[in-house]
């Protein structure tokens, strides 16, 4: 059965390239990649690799969320998230405006459980239930801060703040993610948090890291670096400093760099103090997610094989539902590259198994699903059938 043409990152890239007036080989050079590259992510015959989309975005001065289509409004209003969006926009503006007086605040110890809940729901990949919860308990959260002034109050909103902003980067909304992340710092100050100021250092560098700006994205790191090392010793320190490794890692793979080698088996050292950890400072980490995050360096420096064979080695089953869902995401755009286009959408069907909500939004899910339709001279029912699913 034929396909219709798949709108991919490519099409949006050569309409800005011609608006802006530059040929191929123009961008090729401004971008520093290689002209092949221009043209087969322009022709929809290579997924775009979020290296790729970055370098391409830089040279074109748009943002990279202009490349991608983000956010996928039609997909949201499918899923009745789009009414759920302008609520947290309200929550997380009205933050220094003290307590409302309408607002009856429970106790902190009732709020920081449902933080940590909503926290753990959004790891399940619970999107909807995650965003009609999360605005009704920013605001209770942020009366509860002013009025008690606990650092426990400040600490369980920054626990919000944080759960706002991976709400955010899932709908692909940037502008959302740096106005939580930004709550969550302020946050954090009041409740004199080192570690939960590390965490936020990490979280904005890869905002960055998903602008295509990773010089910034590192020198965040490096400040989380330091706001980690004024927390207590021990496992919670030891879980944010490996996990801000992590971040750095991922964010000198996308640059080309092999520093990443470094950072990731620095990573491993912590991991091997702190093993499995799933819910110190919102965050899993230990010797799982270091594995998967090896993954995602040897793809972002080209190094396929080499990423599918790590994968094909390990399982991810412990890590949070979202996490594993990204994990196979970046699996099968590797194994789309290396020939294994059979392997590669039986990823994407269990990313989608795993997680549909977030699949369904996630800009590699989307090229590699572009990808798969352009390799394929005739594309079966059920590969079709999972496009119209996606929206395309």
């Amino acid at each position: 059965m034929q396909v219709h043409s798949v709108e991919h990152a490519g099409a949006r890239v050569a309409h800005i390239r011609k608006a802006r007036r530059l040929t191929q080989r123009a961008l090729a050079e401004r971008a520093a990649v290689s002209y092949s590259t221009v043209a087969k992510v322009e022709q929809g015959k290579m997924a775009a690799s979020p290296s790729v989309l970055g370098a391409l975005a830089r040279a074109l001065s748009v943002p990279v969320t202009e490349l991608t289509g983000q956010p996928y409004m039609e997909e949201l209003r499918a899923d009745q998230l789009d009414g759920l969006i302008q609520p947290l926009r309200e929550a997380l503006d009205l933050y220094d405006v003290g307590a409302d007086p309408e607002v009856r605040p429970r106790g902190v110890d009732v709020l920081s459980r449902e933080a940590e809940a909503l926290c753990a729901a959004t790891r399940r990949a619970e999107l909807r239930q995650v965003a009609a919860m999360l605005p009704a308990l920013i605001t209770e959260s942020t009366t509860a801060a002013h009025t008690y002034g606990t650092d426990q109050a400040w600490r369980t909103l920054a626990s919000a703040y944080r759960t706002g902003h991976d709400l955010a980067a899932k709908f692909g909304m940037t502008d959302l993610c740096t106005v939580a992340l930004e709550r969550m710092g302020w946050a954090c100050r009041h409740g004199s948090d080192p570690a939960g100021s590390a965490v936020r250092q990490c979280l904005r560098g890869l905002v960055y890291l998903r602008a295509g700006d990773y010089r910034t994205g590192l020198r965040l790191i490096d400040s989380g670096m330091r706001c980690a090392e004024q927390a207590e010793p021990g496992v919670e320190r030891d879980a944010v400093t490996g996990r801000l490794h992590l971040g750095a890692a991922v964010l000198h793979a996308r640059a080309g760099e092999d520093e990443a080698d470094e950072h990731l088996a620095e990573a491993e050292r912590y991991a091997a103090r702190t093993g499995e950890v799933q819910r110190v400072r919102w965050l899993c980490f230990g010797p799982t997610n270091v594995a998967v995050h090896r993954v995602s360096a040897l793809a972002e420096r080209d190094r396929y094989r080499e990423a599918v064979e790590v994968a094909d080695g390990m399982s991810a089953s412990v890590l949070p539902a979202s996490r594993v869902a990204h994990h196979h995401a970046e699996v099968a755009r590797a194994q789309l590259v290396i020939g294994r286009a059979d392997d590669a959408f039986a990823s994407l069907r269990e990313a989608r198994r795993i997680a549909p909500q977030q699949t369904r939004l996630h800009p590699l899910v989307r090229e590699t699903y572009a990808g798969l339709v352009a390799v394929k001279r005739r594309v079966p029912d059920n590969v079709l059938n999972y496009g119209s699913w996606l929206g395309r």
